[in-house]
């Protein structure tokens, strides 16, 4: 063929011919030219008769095209080329086309109507028909499950005539009343070019529509995520100036992480964005566009109308168009069903918005992070205790510039809030330290005490009194008892005791200075005025190290 025709076009010629048409009219009912519209009639076997001559062209062979679910015994139908009436054809042909017979009916071996083969299926067809199946999927379930012996044409006319008796279904109006909804959705953008790559990208487009007046909020973005989706119904709340009490949204990821229509698990941020607004979210049941269609229509009336064809060169720019087109056309517009005008409707619905917090949401992070074992959580570096019982389990985190919170991840209650810490740096508080003391600690005071009484009084003196930071003072003490001996540091620690200064420097010194010459009460003396400045600087050190940890 010369020609090349749609799927569409060729189906629509093919039709025609076998209704009979001669091929001046098919020219003028499609604009295909005769020349085509014949080579495609000849290859489905519908006969064509040439300009000029009194009958159909003589077949050397009976066709043998069958269309499914006919009779190979009927006669098939002739196409004429001028306006005339087909003549009659001696030699019957086995094309046999079935499909243009009134609905209900069939055709016997003698050419009469009968009733068609689907009416006993009839309850049955009907009740897939309102489920949206086509013609072929029932046909296919009769045939499987239901023995049934008839052609496809036969359920096809059958259909047909069913569809053609039943009214489209009607689609309910949903009435809200003045600041109680608002639906939510994305749609496609213009093109605008990108700041960064100097390339056109498709931006998205919010839309916000009153489920009352139909004013809409319209936004432009380049990307999404949950937090520009909760700064936009956040941006969105102050342009109308309130905030209606639900938000009807699809189950998009930014927003709802679990869908179900019973119990959706909405995104945290989001949640608590619509929280402190006083908004209640209600996603739809899945696949069920039509329970929002009010921005749905909005989403595509702003698609086909401003945004057509448009490019834009930064995104302020594409956002001023939109604006400006809002308030001059949007706006100002007719409603096609409640025949009042948008922005009418809107003055009205205004006061029974609810009204906006004095201040903007805080926005922050948010994860899941497990509890490791010295009963600490790492956000960014550094580590934030939680409550005791918790080690080796999740928690919720939430986190910004100033504050830190943990959540329990099954009720949301908060577990514990800290200030937020340098990298590296612990905030645990003073009830969620460990009563019980570390075992290596055990086993240094136990060699103290071993050493020698007054060994271990001094050690249990510089623990009691220095915690933690005193662990290496301990092991500096045992060091000792390896250099001079039990005995004579057990001696420089009772002098310790009796002078009051139990600190590790006073018996280092002090054994030093003995190891030279015994040492008299004068000399005493100095060493002990010595030691207690040293002792009193060692105590604001410890002190400073325990206000700055």
């Amino acid at each position: 063929m010369g020609n090349v025709l749609s799927r569409e076009k060729r189906e629509q010629v093919i039709a025609l011919g076998r209704l009979g048409w001669s091929l001046r009219r098919i020219e003028q009912a499609t604009g295909v030219r005769r020349e085509t519209a014949g080579d495609y009639l000849r290859s489905s076997g519908i006969v064509v008769r040439s300009p000029g001559s009194w009958g159909p062209k003589s077949l050397a062979k009976p066709a043998t095209l069958v269309i499914t679910g006919s009779d190979s015994s009927k006669p098939a139908m002739e196409v004429t080329t001028g306006s005339g009436e087909p003549a009659n054809n001696s030699n019957a042909a086995t094309s046999v086309i079935t499909g243009f017979l009134p609905s209900g009916a069939d055709l016997a071996q003698d050419g009469q109507r009968t009733a068609n083969s689907s009416e006993p299926y009839r309850e049955m067809i009907e009740l897939e028909l309102s489920r949206g199946r086509n013609a072929m999927s029932i046909f296919q379930d009769l045939v499987d499950g239901h023995g049934f012996t008839g052609g496809y044409q036969s359920v096809r006319r059958f259909v047909r005539g069913l569809r053609g008796a039943t009214s489209p279904e009607a689609r309910v109006i949903i009435e809200t009343r003045p600041g109680e909804e608002c639906q939510v959705d994305y749609g496609t953008g213009p093109m605008v070019r990108d700041p960064d790559s100097r390339k056109y990208r498709r931006t998205r487009l919010f839309v916000l529509t009153l489920g009352c007046s139909r004013k809409c909020v319209r936004l432009l973005v380049f990307k999404s995520s949950t937090r520009v989706w909760a700064e936009l119904h956040e941006k969105a709340f102050r342009r109308l100036g309130g905030s209606t009490l639900v938000v009807v949204l699809d189950n998009l990821r930014e927003g709802v992480l679990s869908p179900d229509i019973y119990d959706p698990g909405l995104s945290p941020l989001y949640r608590d964005v619509l929280a402190h607004y006083g908004v209640t979210a209600l996603p739809c049941k899945v696949r069920d566009p039509d329970r929002k269609g009010k921005v749905e229509s909005g989403v595509g009336y702003t698609q086909m109308t401003p945004l057509k064809g448009k490019k834009f060169e930064s995104l302020e720019e594409a956002q001023a168009y939109l604006d400006h087109w809002e308030e001059r056309w949007a706006d100002k517009r007719i409603h096609g069903r409640t025949k009042r005008q948008v922005a009418a409707m809107f003055a009205e619905e205004k006061p029974f918005l609810q009204a906006l917090p004095l201040e903007p949401f805080r926005y922050y992070q948010y994860g899941v992070r497990t509890v490791h074992l010295d009963g600490c959580v790492e956000v960014e570096a550094a580590y934030y205790g939680a409550p005791p019982g918790w080690i080796g389990r999740q928690v919720d985190v939430q986190w910004d510039a100033m504050y830190v919170r943990l959540l329990d991840s099954r009720t949301g209650e908060l577990l514990r809030e800290h200030l937020s810490g340098k990298r590296g740096g612990h905030r645990i508080r003073d009830e969620d330290r460990p009563r019980r003391t570390p075992p290596q600690l055990l086993q240094l005071l136990a060699r103290a005490h071993k050493a020698g009484p007054s060994i271990g009084a001094v050690c249990d003196a510089i623990h009691a009194r220095q915690g933690e930071l005193g662990i290496r003072r301990i092991q500096g003490m045992l060091s000792l008892t390896k250099k001079y001996g039990n005995a004579t540091c057990d001696q420089a620690c009772t002098a310790a005791l009796e002078l009051g200064v139990s600190e590790y420097q006073f018996v280092r010194r002090y054994l030093e200075r003995s190891q030279q010459a015994p040492l008299s009460l004068k000399q005493i003396d100095p060493l002990i005025r010595e030691l207690t400045q040293y002792r009193d600087v060692i105590q604001q050190r410890i002190q400073f190290e325990e206000s700055n940890p």
